[in-house]
């Protein structure tokens, strides 16, 4: 037997391929099915079923295509209804593949579905669980993702979560493997661990989700502090029920060469947003105008999703010459099916057909020490909350980027502000944002608050209250 954690850094996401004698599984694929094909060839097994933890939220994924390319059904818990032909399990069932059995235990409380696959070996020995999105690493599933959908509030869910850990989980041996849906970075928990396999065991001593004195305290533990949920998740959820356009034929639209006179005409008749995926450092210097900065050497994908936000809206990108098909497919991971093309030959050919370039007032940390000026200058971070509590610069407002389409509005356009992150990635995405909406009396950080904690600026790590913009 051998079970390989397949796990994508930029979405903390771990997708599952375990191999018995001459047959295979799959659970929580990814869009591109590629990779998994390769490993069946590979291997000379045949895969026999896909299996779905849930209905995810946070990527769309390759279960159809996979399905459709394979022949093996797809396999959800209870309760799941999805708009395609695949086999809804009972709970407690087992399937087999090969010399090992998958059990379904049905675990609901992040979805109604969701549920954790329990790996029995050769020897019949229950020897790990595939938890999805029920158990994680130091935390457990956000319950507030599925309130519509099951007409219940977070709390009713988290409570449902509570009997789905207690009765099916915890009873189990501490010897087994957890094998997660998602790491530290994701959105789709508050608390998890950077590690992407664990023992059973040394999570029912460490987790503080399972070390809750009763119901009670749990719901109140798990609902604490939870964030509203990116606006891309709604779209992805519905992809995953009701299906979605086969990738490559995703991929083939979206690799349309534009030269820049075909770029300026498709986004002025379409109203396409202009995606430009190069490393801050560069776009900085010279960029289309309007266009808005996400690096594709960060957290890219999430970025998209939380602040565009709507998966249809289209798309032209531009990237480092030869990173277009790495591009669309991590678009594509999250819902981002509407791009219409690329600019060819990258920002370089923006600039040799002499069109209009437009650039951010960059200075290093060093400058914004000397131009710094206590109880004057306004400072805004971008950074999460907790980050700007741990220390910030003195009297600088607390605006997290994920925010941004909120806080815009409190901008005076006439005041001059510093704008940081905590390294730079952030606060360019900002930067880009707020020029293309007009605000260009700012100046973005170099190093973000890296930089700035080794100058002489004054800072604080303490805050009873974060700072807002005036209105």
């Amino acid at each position: 037997m051998k079970v390989e954690q397949i796990y994508t850094g930029c979405l903390a996401q771990g997708a599952y391929y375990v191999v018995s004698r001459n047959e295979a599984l799959i659970i929580d694929p990814l869009r591109e099915i590629q990779p998994y094909l390769d490993r069946l060839a590979t291997d000379g097994v045949q895969l026999k079923y896909i299996f779905e933890t849930h209905f995810h939220a946070d990527f769309v994924s390759g279960h159809l295509d996979l399905s459709k390319q394979t022949g093996a059904p797809i396999v959800y818990g209870p309760t799941a209804n999805p708009e395609f032909e695949c086999i809804i399990a009972k709970d407690g069932q087992e399937f087999e593949i090969g010399a090992i059995k998958i059990k379904v235990l049905h675990t609901p409380g992040h979805t109604m579905e969701s549920s954790t696959f329990l790996l029995i070996n050769e020897d019949g020995k229950e020897e790990a669980i595939f938890s999805g999105d029920t158990l994680f690493l130091g935390d457990v599933g956000r319950p507030d993702l599925a309130q519509k959908a099951a007409d219940m509030t977070q709390e009713q869910l988290a409570g449902m979560l509570y009997e789905s850990l207690m009765n099916k989980i915890m009873p189990l041996s501490d010897e087994l493997t957890v094998y997660p849906a998602h790491g530290a970075g994701s959105a789709c928990g508050k608390n998890m661990m950077k590690e992407t396999i664990d023992t059973l065991g040394n999570q029912k001593k460490m987790n503080y989700a399972l070390n809750q004195p009763n119901k009670e305290a749990f719901i109140a533990a798990v609902t604490d502090g939870l964030l509203p949920p990116p606006a891309y998740f709604g779209h992805n959820v519905a992809m995953n029920k009701k299906g979605y356009e086969n990738f490559e034929q995703v991929k083939a639209k979206a690799l349309t060469p534009l030269s820049p006179a075909a770029l300026e005409t498709l986004v002025e008749a379409t109203g396409a947003l202009i995606l430009d995926t190069r490393p801050a450092s560069e776009f900085y210097l010279g960029f289309v105008p309007q266009s808005v900065n996400i690096g594709i050497r960060g957290d890219f994908a999430p970025w998209v999703g939380a602040l565009v936000g709507d998966v249809k809206q289209e798309l032209v990108i531009i990237t480092e010459p030869g990173m277009e098909e790495e591009v669309v497919t991590r678009l594509s991971r999250v819902g981002f099916d509407n791009v219409l093309g690329y600019l060819q030959g990258g920002f370089a050919a923006w600039k040799d057909a002499g069109k209009e370039i437009d650039q951010i007032k960059r200075i290093n940390a060093d400058t914004f020490a000397i131009d710094f000026k206590a109880g004057e200058s306004m400072v805004i971070d971008v950074r999460k909350e907790s980050e700007y509590e741990a220390e910030h610069v003195e009297d600088a407002y607390s605006k997290p980027l994920a925010y941004i389409n909120q806080w815009t509005k409190d901008l005076d356009p006439n005041q001059h502000f510093f704008l940081h992150c905590a390294g730079g990635y952030r606060s360019m995405i900002a930067a880009s944002i707020l020029q293309a909406r007009g605000y260009r009396n700012f100046t973005e950080i170099e190093g973000g608050f890296g930089a700035i904690s080794k100058t002489s600026i004054p800072k604080t790590d303490f805050v009873c209250q974060s700072k807002v913009l005036k209105q």
